[in-house]
């Protein structure tokens, strides 16, 4: 089968959901997507590879949709679960094999916060006059606030999850307007799963600062 068959089979409609055809592609982001979520709020390794795999069916399934920021951001995430399967694999350093987790410094911070205004300016502004994108600034910024999700998830900074939070609160809206309602859905449950991350992930941090010994 060559690769524009597949790309064809994949973008076929699977159902219908509310009058509108749902593709393979989309259902097969909702899974690994709804599976990487879930593998990363329990600190899993296996959260990277499945994480490139939906990153590849969003390039698709995105692109397809006229959400150009999002389908090219997937190229990014992929790079940077690479990264993070290396960070996570590599652990904390001399004599440890996992990485803590750790809260993000005031330095880390203002990097961020220069990060979303000046990257969600500089998309919005190529998206609206390079492309025919319909939501240019909405785009941008869930492209932008992703992309940083991830950075932070892959050094296993904690407040990573309040920028997943962030996104997906403006995805959700979103992905209805462009009639992705299974994609939608989808991200409802990413950000039940992104609450739950962010209470595993601070009791794990109050774990490791709590003395050797001492009764929770």
């Amino acid at each position: 089968m060559s690769f524009t068959e597949v790309l064809d089979f994949l973008q076929r409609p699977l159902f219908t959901l509310l009058d509108t055809p749902v593709s393979w592609t989309e259902v097969l982001g909702f899974g690994s997507g709804a599976l990487t979520v879930w593998l990363t709020t329990r600190q899993h390794i296996a959260n990277w590879p499945v994480s490139i795999a939906n990153g590849l069916f969003f390039i698709v399934l995105f692109g397809q949709a006229g959400l150009y920021a999002d389908a090219g951001i997937q190229v990014v995430g992929i790079s940077l679960a690479c990264f993070g399967w290396w960070t996570w694999l590599r652990g904390g350093g001399p004599g440890t094999d996992k990485l803590p987790v750790r809260r993000t410094g005031r330095t880390e911070w203002i990097g961020w916060l220069a990060t979303v205004v000046l990257g969600t300016t500089g998309l919005t502004l190529l998206l609206d006059h390079a492309t025919d994108s319909t939501v240019p600034f909405w785009d941008a910024v869930t492209a932008v606030l992703s992309l940083l999700a991830t950075f932070g998830q892959s050094r296993k900074r904690l407040e990573a999850w309040w920028l997943w939070i962030a996104a997906d609160l403006i995805y959700i809206p979103l992905y209805v307007h462009k009639d992705l309602y299974l994609t939608s859905l989808l991200y409802i449950g990413f950000l039940t799963l992104c609450v739950i991350g962010l209470r595993n992930w601070s009791r794990d941090l109050a774990a490791d600062a709590r003395p050797a010994g001492a009764t929770p």
